[in-house]
């Protein structure tokens, strides 16, 4: 069976895409702990984020520093947080987070509801850098 990650991969469920490449697709969260919270993952559906090949597990991390790059300028918090949990999906996973405080990214903080809209402008200001 396909991870839910695999199917926005295929187009088959919607998402807010900041960054995609060949191998490698980067979105917002569905239940972001702060605006701009992202995912990162490999379109090589893998579950376990350290069964990924050695290249490919770099190339992953190269690719999520090039989008926590984008995500710094538009969101100027104190640091772009990273945090690999991979229990929620089984499809290895990077959260990039923008922070100013440790609490920020507690993943038991109440996640925030964002309309449409919101995510929409979320996804073009950090597009349109």
């Amino acid at each position: 069976m396909s991870s839910i990650f695999t199917k926005i991969i295929a187009g088959e469920i919607p998402s807010y895409k900041i960054a995609e490449d060949e191998q490698h697709l980067a979105f917002l969260d569905a239940m972001p702990l702060v605006k701009g919270h992202t995912l990162v993952i490999p379109k090589k559906e893998t579950d376990f984020i350290f069964d990924l090949e050695n290249e490919d597990f770099k190339n992953l991390w190269s690719f999520a520093r090039t989008v926590a790059k984008k995500l710094e300028k538009a969101y100027p918090y104190q640091r772009i947080a990273v945090a690999v949990v991979g229990l929620e999906v089984p499809h290895a996973h990077i959260h990039l987070i923008p922070i100013d405080k440790m609490d920020d990214m507690n993943f038991k903080n109440e996640r925030l509801k964002l309309s449409g809209d919101e995510y929409k402008e979320i996804q073009n200001t950090i597009i349109n850098l």
